[in-house]
């Protein structure tokens, strides 16, 4: 969607609109048929920290390309969120990509972390806010 330049080979995914959601990592996880054709898997996200309103703010993926299915990504602000408690070198690098291609506004950012982030989040908020000063000071001041 944001034309991120580290390829991957699987695709994340949560539930959001199915009270009987099919199982799709028996259909398209690490190894069935179909992953092994196509070289790509699905793979459930079990433990994730989303803002509280990040479904209002989903964007479709390839509308009307399906039939059966809607794919559906974060908004990029919501996307630099998710990747906070986790932090990890792939996530710095993701977070500095989509702040300096997607023109992130760094207040945008603090602002939906302070009011729909913060208060559902796993651990101390000392570490997140950390986090998120240092991204905020190296990947938004070089715009």
């Amino acid at each position: 969607m944001y034309g991120l330049p580290r390829s991957t080979n699987d695709l994340d995914y949560i539930y959001i609109e199915s009270n009987n959601p099919p199982d799709l990592q028996s259909i398209a996880g690490e190894s069935s048929p179909l992953a092994e054709k196509h070289k790509v898997f699905v793979h459930y996200v079990t433990i994730a920290t989303y803002p509280e309103d990040y479904g209002r703010r989903l964007k479709q993926l390839f509308p009307n390309r399906f039939k059966k299915i809607r794919l559906l990504v974060l908004d990029p602000y919501d996307l630099v969120l998710s990747k906070l408690s986790r932090n990890s070198g792939k996530d710095r690098e993701d977070v500095k990509y989509l702040a300096q291609t997607q023109h992130l506004d760094p207040e945008i950012l603090r602002e939906r972390y302070n009011k729909e982030l913060k208060c559902n989040l796993i651990g101390p908020p000392e570490r997140a806010d950390n986090t998120l000063k240092f991204w905020i000071e190296a990947y938004f001041a070089q715009q």
